[in-house]
């Protein structure tokens, strides 16, 4: 029996390690790792879950997220005039992800195997789980490169009733059947330090249990030593997450190396990708590692929970989007259509901000913000609190950061917003003049009738389908009309979220060596493995694919681990 790291040895009468065993063990119980567990329980395993945090944040990011699920060719589509298909969604998966890499073979079959699933049993599967969905489908990365370039051609985000977790309870509520009957156990607080191999095959995992935390969910949790264990298996899955919480990491890997000195963190501090190294060092191929999904409309949260906490604004397509200096972003980098093109220019000016400049109507209208948290009517599924989003009130979440974020700003004139502007930002980037000039020439444009700005071209496209009509995108309307004031302008900061490339596997979620062959008896789901081979979504997302990818990998590590075990 080897270790693929040293271990001190034990001194005279220092307590022996504690020791777990189980058919198949799963490190991490975040949404692929509960995924993952589930299946093999059901399929007649013994199944053991460790994971370094407190039991409060059991179902990971997934808990914290909006519920976003990429699907294709719906009932929800077709009643809201979408045509899709197959087809369709493939070759936008393809003209997004843009493979070039030798190693992103097993990524586009995973690409293919996951739009298949998306376009077939995705839906009923989850529907069977008793997960649904919005009737109402939102359009993310409109993409407006042309045809074939980045983008979703039509609408394929699917919000679930009740949000992410509402996902992750079915899998969190099989599991526990499973404890009650003595086939499932947890582990928490027992933070993976490095895999076991015996005769060539991997047969479990070390590491330190922690002392115990009373952190709530998505605190920061202390990583005080209490004593060891070893853990053993005939099947290890590896669903640790990704790199997001750990900035060093993030720095290290940015592509082209201009990270950004500050950043906002989208996932708690225990997405710190640590045990990615374990699985390198047992034989584990890491790929694609420059390859990131971070947003740049980052929001300082007015109650953190943990450190450098950030908030997405999910916008529509109507409010100006200005760098640092008050330059406006260059079609087609609207609101909503090309995060990573966006954050790409942005941070090509020099500065890690931006701005969006709008009015109080288009807010109102047009800002979501993401995760569960910050949309309480969705999240707990209460219709009577859905009526009520778009109107001012001082539980509202959006006017809970218009009253208290750091980051908004209000103005009745363009020159008092600029001072405002320069004096929250430092310095005197934000010209009034130049400000004023700006808003001035794109209110003409609405005063035409018709115009010749494509941005207002694309707020007009938008509000052909329905779902923007009725929620997403505001009237056009110029933003110094007194009716929809006042103007606003928000600070925009580089916010980490998820990382895209990971520890490659075959399409039964087996990790592959260098050579390409399956390392006998691990595993990887989940963003650990870039949602599955690696980097299933080259350079770019769709949007509403990285719950589906913890889904999907998941579920083939689950049963294909269950299988295996003799």
């Amino acid at each position: 029996m080897t270790r693929d790291e040293a271990v001190p040895a034990r001194s005279p009468g220092s307590p022996s390690p504690a020791r777990i065993e189980a058919d198949v063990l799963v490190v991490g119980a975040g949404l692929a790792g509960l995924v993952a567990a589930s299946q093999a329980y059901a399929a007649g395993r013994r199944v053991a879950v460790l994971d370094q945090e407190p039991e409060a944040s059991a179902g990971g990011q997934a808990h914290w997220s909006f519920g976003g699920l990429f699907l294709v060719n719906t009932p929800e589509q077709r009643r809201l005039g979408v045509r899709d298909s197959a087809e369709l969604a493939l070759a936008d998966w393809f003209a997004s992800a843009g493979f070039d890499r030798e190693e992103d073979a097993s990524a586009r079959q995973w690409a293919e195997a996951y739009v298949d699933f998306a376009a077939g049993e995705k839906r009923s599967w989850l529907a069977s789980l008793g997960v649904g969905l919005f009737p109402l489908v939102q359009w993310a990365e409109r993409g407006g490169y042309g045809p074939d370039g980045h983008g979703n051609t039509v609408p394929r985000f699917h919000v679930a009733w009740g949000t992410g977790p509402a996902i992750v309870a079915p899998f969190l509520a099989k599991l526990r059947e499973g404890q009650a009957a003595g086939r499932v156990s947890f582990h928490f607080r027992h933070r993976a330090t490095g895999l076991t191999t015996t005769a060539g095959r991997v047969t479990g995992v070390h590491g330190s249990v922690l002392a115990p935390s009373t952190a709530a969910r998505g605190e920061q949790s202390s990583r005080e030593e209490a004593g060891s264990f070893e853990a053993s298996a005939a099947a290890v899955i590896v669903a640790s997450g990704g790199i997001g919480g750990n900035h060093s990491a993030v720095r290290a890997q940015w592509p082209g190396g201009n990270a950004p000195a500050e950043m906002l963190s989208g996932v708690p501090a225990s997405v710190d990708g640590e045990f990615l190294g374990a699985v390198s060092r047992a034989g584990g191929t890491l790929v694609n590692g420059d390859r990131m999904w971070h947003y740049p409309e980052g929001i300082h949260n007015h109650s953190p929970v943990w450190p450098r906490h950030g908030i997405r604004i999910l916008p529509g397509p109507s409010a100006l989007w200005l760098d640092a200096t008050g330059r406006t972003l260059p079609a087609p980098l609207f609101p909503g259509f090309d995060s990573l093109g966006a954050l790409r220019h942005i941070l090509g000016t020099g500065y890690a901000h931006s701005w969006f400049v709008l009015n109080r109507s288009i807010a109102l209208k047009e800002f979501a913000l993401s995760g569960s948290e910050q949309n309480p009517d969705l999240t707990g599924k209460d219709l009577r609190l859905l009526a009520t989003r778009r109107r001012p009130s001082p539980d509202n979440p959006l006017q809970r950061f218009l009253d208290r974020g750091i980051d908004f700003l209000q103005a009745a004139t363009p020159r008092e917003l600029a001072a405002r502007m320069n004096e929250l930002a430092g310095g005197g980037l934000i010209d009034a003049d130049g400000l004023e000039r700006t808003i001035r020439t794109r209110d003409r444009q609405f005063a035409s009738g018709l115009g010749k700005d494509p941005q207002l071209a694309a707020i007009r496209a938008a509000r052909r389908f329905a779902t923007d009509k009725l929620m997403r995108v505001a009237p056009p309307h110029p933003l110094l009309d007194p009716r929809h004031g006042p103007l606003l302008a928000v600070r925009l900061s580089v916010l980490t979220r998820k990382s895209l490339g990971g520890i490659r596997t075959d399409l039964q979620s087996r990790v592959l060596d260098a050579s390409g062959a399956p390392v006998d008896g691990l595993y990887a789901a989940g963003e650990a493995a870039g949602f599955g081979g690696g980097g299933i979504h080259g350079y770019r997302a769709l949007e509403g694919t990285f719950l589906g990818g913890c889904l999907f990998s998941g579920r083939a590590a689950g049963r294909a681990a269950a299988a295996a075990v003799a």
